[in-house]
């Protein structure tokens, strides 16, 4: 089944293409695209072992270029999609560029922000989780199970 364009699922199904770009680098999968009135502006994918950066996750690679993208450092009229929910450091780069929309594919028990108590989104922003979270869990749990063996 093909998602309809610019629904969600179509939008995480680029943001999975991602992950696996990483998936194939020996990267941690996850994948982020950034949208803007239904437009990608900004694609990237998790490079910490490629970049030799603890930063260089795919959600902040993507906060810059969007911005770049812009020319401006808000991403107010903007949506996130990840394959992965972010960090801490993510959310809190999240944060401060005031997104307008996040949506999650797979939740991140173990270093995802949302186990924070503390809010660490913007209050406008509006959060969407669990959209094609199964094949974003999947490809985490091959890439995983493939680095063990």
């Amino acid at each position: 089944m093909t998602p309809a364009l610019f629904s969600d699922e179509y939008f995480m199904a680029e943001a999975l293409r991602q992950a696996q770009k990483a998936f194939d680098a020996g990267e941690i999968p996850v994948g982020a695209v950034i949208t803007c009135r239904n437009r990608i502006i900004a694609k990237a994918y998790n490079q910490t072992e490629q970049l030799n950066d603890v930063t260089a996750h795919a959600e902040m690679l993507s906060i810059t270029a969007a911005t770049q993208y812009l020319g401006g450092k808000y991403l107010t009229d903007c949506t996130l999609y990840v394959t992965l929910e972010p960090c801490v450091m993510c959310a809190g780069a999240l944060f401060w560029s005031q997104i307008s929309r996040i949506v999650i594919g797979a939740p991140d028990p173990k270093r995802g922000f949302s186990r924070i108590t503390t809010p660490l989104l913007h209050p406008k922003t509006r959060l969407t989780t669990g959209i094609l979270a199964e094949e974003s869990q999947t490809l985490l749990t091959n890439f995983f199970h493939r680095l063990r063996t």
